[in-house]
């Protein structure tokens, strides 16, 4: 029964990796499956689907923080489904561990929310009713979705409208789930516990087939390392010619160098027991390798760890930070400082993402962690902004962007945020002596003077702050608290035309990290 329509739609955000379930949906569907027609589209731009009749479509979903931008695509599909929600079915990470606030939507009645992993027959994980007759109801026993090769034709569809970053790789598991289970991750509820996926070399050779050699290997492991299997992985991954140095050569086309990334980090704990774990990753083209930081209580096992890559010639270092769960700031400095030392003792260089903790059932990304508060995450977006998200391996770079000491980053953090957004207009420039009547006035600041002052700048927005100080009890809250008002946008738009003017910098110069070794979204766009 082929030639049925199939609309495949991953709703507008900005994302690093192509969406692979649509891509195995695409797979199951396509001319290596039922023989469907099948579109793939991002977003809602594309109107002209709404003059096709589709038999089925597909929304996928990613952080749960993009909930307006993944209801404005389940919208659209309801009104690309004419209003016939039973054609209409929407999975993904977000659908999965926000599975009940979906199913709560009254508009959205009908849909079908499927959660976790598409590992069973398709008619069973896509809860197809036989009674009713639906499409492929009658599918009980065919391949999991799950195991299909991904449809890399469909990116084409997209073409001109948007590019992912990463894009020219194979992108597989080794590994699903994880043995831990940290209470910040959606890991353990989306994929369970550890266990072997499928061949990496036969989802690779047939990708070859299809669809042509691709440039790099991306493992989205949550934990490779604690595969029981892990020494087989990383031989396997070198007999597909993912060794170091290699490069790929294709018609007409100049040599570009390979490389393998598990995306998701590397679990220091299990790396700081053996050598050979590093050892064996020293043999193949891994560029970067991610490792995890979540808390200083692992500093121990998260610096032998690095100190095991050193011996290993493993140079190409990066790792996640998290923050805003249970940490503190001086928690974060302490972790970001010690790589720099790091650095400079072993003579490497460590990139740092920290990356922001929100809930994974929160709908935006407003949650404050206890020992943080609203002004500080804000101040620290505004930082991360100027440095591109990345904390440098530079120790000049890291002193200037996040400060010398814990106290003065905690400092930077209570900064008004025009300070910090145009940074060297007043630590260098022409706004160097309002600077420094500031300066003296927080220098007086008591700590119970400071926490009043951090209360007030969380309890609102900056367009507000000038109304702060009818409410401040603390003279010395009051006295600095109009330093805080943002300036006009004609007065901020002065500065940079100065700047300009006088080609000065206006900005950290960044070291320059390509854009698909970025962190998947750092939250830099959204200031809240």
């Amino acid at each position: 029964m082929p030639n049925k329509n199939i609309l495949l739609i991953e709703p507008g955000y900005k994302n690093k990796y192509p969406p692979l379930g649509l891509m195995k949906l695409a797979a199951y569907h396509g001319p290596h499956g039922k023989r469907d027609n099948v579109k793939f589209i991002k977003g809602e731009v594309d109107r002209s689907v709404l003059e096709m009749n589709w038999d089925r479509i597909y929304v996928t979903t990613l952080f749960s923080f993009e909930w307006k931008e993944i209801s404005k695509s389940i919208n659209f599909a309801m009104e690309c489904a004419r209003g016939n929600a039973t054609k209409v079915f929407v999975g993904g990470i977000a659908a999965s561990l926000m599975h009940e606030q979906f199913i709560a939507e009254a508009g959205w009645r009908g849909i079908r929310f499927i959660k976790g992993l598409l590992s069973e027959s398709p008619a069973v994980s896509l809860q197809l009713d036989e009674f009713e007759e639906e499409l492929y109801s009658d599918d009980q026993h065919g391949t999991p979705i799950e195991d299909l090769v991904p449809d890399y034709s469909i990116l084409e569809h997209i073409r001109g409208q948007y590019s992912y970053p990463v894009h020219d790789a194979y992108f597989t598991y080794a590994s699903r789930g994880c043995v831990r289970k940290c209470h910040f991750c959606g890991v353990p509820k989306l994929e369970g516990a550890q266990r072997d996926a499928q061949s990496i070399t036969g989802l690779v050779r047939a990708i070859d087939d299809l669809y042509g050699p691709r440039r790099d290997l991306m493992l989205m492991d949550n934990n490779v390392v604690a595969s029981a299997n892990y020494r087989n992985i990383i031989a396997e991954i070198r007999d597909l010619g993912f060794t170091p140095g290699a490069k790929l050569s294709r018609p007409g086309k100049v040599p570009v160098q390979r490389r393998v990334d598990f995306n998701q980090g590397v679990d220091a704990r299990i790396l700081c027991k053996d050598k050979m774990y590093l050892q064996e990753m020293a043999t193949i083209c891994l560029k970067p390798l991610r490792i995890a930081f979540d808390h200083i209580g692992t500093r121990k096992p998260y610096q032998q760890a690095i100190e095991y890559a050193h011996e290993a010639n493993l140079r190409e270092l990066s790792n996640y930070m998290l923050y805003n769960f249970k940490d503190t700031p001086e928690d974060l400095y302490q972790r970001m400082r010690l790589n720099i030392d790091l650095n400079e003792r072993l003579n490497i260089r460590i990139f740092s993402f920290p990356m922001r903790y929100q809930p994974t059932d929160l709908k935006d990304r407003t949650h404050v962690g206890d020992n943080w508060n609203k002004y500080y995450l804000r101040s620290m977006q505004i930082i991360l902004q100027a440095t591109h998200g990345i904390v440098s391996g530079s120790p000049d770079f890291f002193k200037t962007a996040f400060g010398e000491t814990e106290e003065s980053f905690e400092a930077l953090l209570l900064r008004p945020q025009h300070y910090l957004f145009n940074r060297f207009w007043y630590d260098k420039y022409d706004g160097r002596p309002e600077l420094d009547v500031f300066l003296k006035l927080f220098a007086k600041l008591s700590p119970s003077a400071k926490a009043e002052l951090i209360r007030l700048l969380s309890s609102t927005g900056p367009s507000s702050f000038h109304t702060l100080a009818s409410e401040a009890t603390d003279r010395s809250v009051k006295d600095i608290l109009p330093f805080y008002s943002p300036p006009s946008k004609q007065a901020e738009a002065e500065i940079w035309r100065q700047m300009k003017q006088r080609n000065l910098a206006s900005a950290m110069a960044v070291e320059e990290i390509p854009e698909d070794e970025l962190v998947e979204d750092a939250g830099l766009a959204e200031i809240v």
